[in-house]
Formats: structure tokens, C-alpha cells, sequence
């Protein structure tokens, strides 16, 4: 990697930017990767080495980059109109993404609201399940229950349903009083039960508050079968599967926060379709553009839309927007992301796939390191922990050291604290995956073995 004093457009990187989720200290001593161009799972830096992309650039990247369909979509569409505003005006490439989502999603989702990141369809949810309440004469309904070690963005409405304290602790004064309860943790199951024939058991803690301060949740929020910021945790479906039964019982919304694992990334289009759920919210974003341009939508029934009806003068509509909603650029590119997945054989592939990286990370497994390893659809993660099975401190940065390892061998990683997980593009190819698997290893081992 290039020193950060011989490079200009690094020296002016240090002095005028500032990167997320990055400690200042570590710009000082590592030069952050200049990036120069990217192509299939490939990133370039200035100097022409390859970094093979393992975690989709944030988990955003489906389908590779500079990908031929997706470029030719864009254009087409650029040629055409770049930007209108979305308030009393409407165009053909959101009118076709609503009308493709609305196909792909379960039958009681019939509405689509469109906004521009993750955070913000979080925060959208959020706002229509109050008004929603507050409409319907439930206003005391207003708190909403949120599992630990949740992560739905960073802005202050979704911090309030965030249960993790490195991104909310110093927030915590400013942050609506929403319920925490304690969610699955299959790794150290404190019923020492099996993610794979357990009865989640572990819902009890969910449904017990549900039960006694039911008279005050608005809804619930999960990110479903996998917690990404958490470390990549991974549950059961019947988890998910009792949440709903439970949640429309009593009369408490749920929303899914697809954000992360939707798009292809469990092995399905969405996991809420593939097991026959029906949240009253569903939140998309990240892959929905390929990783091409900033785009989210929050999906509802129409029972809640209709909740909305009202005059100008009451305020009954939903008063919420934002200048570049349905960006027609990124509605024509998450059109042709939509219209890849619908290819005959896209999901047999997309299987092999998932298949093939199991198989590989085999030589993980068997690590005196690994404490476990698991695996949802194309997303692999191996929790490492120490020879005595104590885990190791946020503070030694494990990870972070496996990281520059990594791309000293040709692989861009960003692990979550000691956990090395993968999240690459769909597009990956098989020796792609066993190369990504080999370098991980080698990775870890030189670190731990120090």
C-alpha cells in the first residue's frame, strides 16, 4: 500500500475527509486503499493491485462491478431524464420497480414508499406505524421492541431501536425510550439447543414483554435470520415464524429489515417470501441498485395506507420526503437488478454457489481458532476465539489485523470484531470462493500464530 505522504490524492485524503466508521488513528498509520476502478469482484487500487471484494463494497455489490447489464441500464435512463422530484410527479422507472417488488413480496405488501438509504426506510417504518396507531385511536401505542445486538442505521430514530452500544451509547441521552429484549444467540444458546431443531425456544423473552406492556408497542423490529452488525449471528426461521404469530395477536406491527440479507444474499429473493411470512414492513435497500446508486423502499399493506385517507387541513397524510426519492437513475438500474434475478436459472447457480463456499470454508472449520462457523445462503462467518475457548477483547482487534493481512494477499475483508465473515457479490465464481477461503486462512493463522 502506498505511503500516505508519497501519494498527493492521499496526503489531500488526510487532510480534508473524513471516513465512517474509521478511527482516526488508523488513517494515520494505514494509508486508506485509493481505489481506481473495479470490475466483477474485483477492486483496483492506483498502484494496479487486485483486492478481490469479499464483502460486496458494505454488502451492496450483487452482481460485480462495472457490470455490462446494469452500466447499459443506466445509461439508457441517463439519456432520458437523471432527476425529477417524486411529490406530484411520478415516471415510468418507479411505476415498473413498485410493480416488480409488489410481485416478489408477500401478498399483503401493496404499497411501496420510496427513500434513499437503509437508515431512512428504517426511520419511514418508524414514523407510519406511529401515525398509523395515532390514526386508528391507539396513540399510547408508541414504543417500539427491538432485539439485542440489532442494527437498523445510524440516524437517530433508528439508534433508538439499535442494540448495540458501540453506535448508540453516546446517543443515549437523546433517544426515544424503545424496548430492548434479549434475541436469539444460537453460539452460546442458553438451552443448549441446536439452531438447526430447536423450537426457539429463546422467544420467550420477546413474548413476555410483548404480553405485559402490549398496551404500549407500536411494533417490532427484526433484521431477519441473520444480525449483520452483531458479528453475523444466525437464527432459525421459527424464530420469525412465532414473532408473527405472536405480534398479530396482539395487535403489534412487525417490520423486517431486509436492508442487509435481502436480494439473493439467504439463498431466496427475500427471506420474508421464501418462509411464508407477511410483516407489516418490509425495508429494502443496499443490493436493491446493485451497488450503483443510493435507493430504499419501505414497503406496507394497504390496510395501513388507508389509514392515511384524510384532508389537506388534518394532517392525515403522511407529511415525510426527501429530495432525491425515486431517483429515476437508480429506479432504472434496481429495474435490471430485478430482471437478473428473474433469469430461469439464477437461483440453481446462486445454489451451487452456496454449496461450494460451505464446502470450502471446511479447512475453517477445523481450526483450533474456530469457535464456530455458520453459514446462510452466501453469507459465511467464522467466530474465532482463543486456544482456551475464551473469546477474544474488542480491544486486541483481531480482526482488524486479518484484515491487513488479507490484502497483502489480495483480499479486501472488513471483519466484525473477531468475527472474518463473507458477503460477496452474487456474481462470484467457485474458484473465486476458494481462492477468498484460502486467503482467509492463511490470514488468520499468521495473526494468531504471532
Amino acid at each position: 500500500m502506498t505511503d500516505i505522504f508519497l501519494n498527493p490524492d492521499l496526503s489531500a485524503d488526510s487532510r480534508y475527509v473524513w471516513h465512517p466508521c474509521t478511527p482516526l488513528t488508523d488513517i494515520e498509520s494505514v494509508a486508506p486503499l485509493l481505489i481506481e476502478r473495479a470490475s466483477g469482484v474485483y477492486l483496483y487500487d492506483a498502484e494496479g493491485n487486485s483486492y478481490l471484494d469479499a464483502i460486496s463494497s458494505w454488502w451492496v455489490n450483487l452482481f460485480g462491478h462495472n457490470n455490462p447489464r446494469l452500466n447499459a441500464a443506466l445509461k439508457n435512463q441517463l439519456e432520458k431524464m437523471a432527476h425529477v422530484m417524486f411529490a406530484g410527479v411520478t415516471h415510468r422507472p418507479a411505476i415498473e420497480l413498485a410493480k416488480k417488488l409488489i410481485e416478489r413480496t408477500p401478498e399483503n405488501l401493496q404499497r411501496v414508499f420510496f427513500s434513499d438509504n437503509g437508515s431512512t426506510s428504517i426511520e419511514v417504518a418508524l414514523k407510519m406505524s406511529l401515525q398509523f396507531w395515532k390514526q386508528t385511536g391507539k396513540e399510547k401505542k408508541n414504543r417500539f421492541v427491538y432485539l439485542k445486538g440489532g442494527y437498523h442505521g445510524e440516524t437517530l430514530g433508528a439508534l433508538s431501536v439499535c442494540g448495540i452500544d458501540l453506535f448508540r451509547k453516546k446517543f443515549e441521552d437523546v433517544l426515544a425510550g424503545n424496548i430492548e429484549v434479549e434475541g436469539p444467540d444460537c453460539f452460546h444458546c442458553p438451552f443448549s439447543l441446536n439452531r438447526e431443531s430447536c423450537h426457539a425456544e429463546c422467544f420467550e423473552s420477546m413474548e413476555k414483554v410483548l404480553t405485559d406492556q402490549n398496551s404500549a408497542i407500536a411494533g417490532v423490529l427484526v433484521e431477519p435470520l441473520v444480525q449483520g452488525a452483531a458479528g453475523m449471528k444466525m437464527y432459525p426461521p421459527i424464530y420469525l415464524k412465532k414473532l408473527e404469530d405472536a405480534c398479530r395477536s396482539m395487535d403489534v406491527h412487525t417490520i423486517f429489515d431486509e436492508i442487509a440479507v435481502g436480494f439473493g444474499r439467504t439463498g431466496s429473493l427475500f427471506v420474508c417470501e421464501s418462509h411464508g411470512l407477511q410483516p407489516d414492513f418490509l425495508c429494502l435497500s443496499k443490493g436493491i441498485t446493485s451497488g450503483y446508486l443510493p435507493l430504499s423502499v419501505t414497503l406496507t399493506s394497504e390496510k395501513i395506507y388507508s389509514a392515511f385517507y384524510g384532508t389537506f387541513e388534518n394532517l392525515d397524510w403522511f407529511v415525510h420526503s426527501h429530495s432525491y426519492t425515486a431517483n429515476p437513475l437508480a429506479c432504472a438500474v434496481a429495474n435490471e437488478t430485478m430482471n437478473i434475478f428473474a433469469e430461469p436459472n439464477f437461483f440453481n447457480e446462486l445454489n451451487e454457489k452456496i454449496t461450494a463456499l460451505n464446502v470450502s470454508c471446511a479447512v475453517l472449520k477445523k481450526m483450533e481458532y474456530c469457535g464456530e462457523y455458520r453459514q446462510t445462503g452466501l453469507i459465511g462467518a467464522v467466530e474465532l476465539q482463543k486456544k482456551d475457548g475464551s473469546a477474544f477483547a474488542f480491544e486486541e482487534r483481531v480482526g482488524y489485523q486479518i484484515y491487513l493481512e488479507g490484502l497483502k494477499r489480495g483480499v479486501f475483508m472488513r471483519p466484525l470484531g473477531s468475527v472474518i465473515y463473507f458477503m460477496p457479490p452474487l456474481s462470484i465464481s467457485t474458484a473465486e470462493i476458494d481462492f477468498l477461503v484460502e486467503v482467509a486462512h492463511k490470514s488468520i493463522l499468521t495473526v494468531m500464530e504471532k
